[in-house]
């Protein structure tokens, strides 16, 4: 939001009463709960995954390895389904 947005939202809200500025308020609580709790779900669920990685146990990835996968790029195979060709990216030998 830009300083225009912010007054015209400011002088929105002096036009209410007090009860609506109250439900207002309320409301932005809910606003700021709802994103804090998709934040923690979703670092929850990044540090579930990171367990998940760890618990395979693989090994280390070299510079070289990256560079290789890097300089592979996608590569175009058919779809089984329907035959149109899509682009894959190229899975590491395990």
């Amino acid at each position: 939001m830009n300083a225009r947005t912010d007054q015209v939202l400011i002088e929105k809200l002096n036009s209410l009463a007090p009860q609506q500025r109250a439900e207002v308020e309320d409301f932005v609580d809910f606003l700021k709960a709802r994103r804090e709790r998709d934040r923690d779900d979703a670092a929850r669920r990044l540090g579930e995954a990171f367990a998940k990685l760890d618990a395979l146990n693989p090994p280390p990835v070299s510079p070289q390895d990256v560079q290789a996968e890097i300089e592979a790029g996608p590569r175009r195979t058919p779809c089984s389904r329907c035959g149109s060709s899509l682009t894959r990216i190229r899975s590491s030998p395990v």
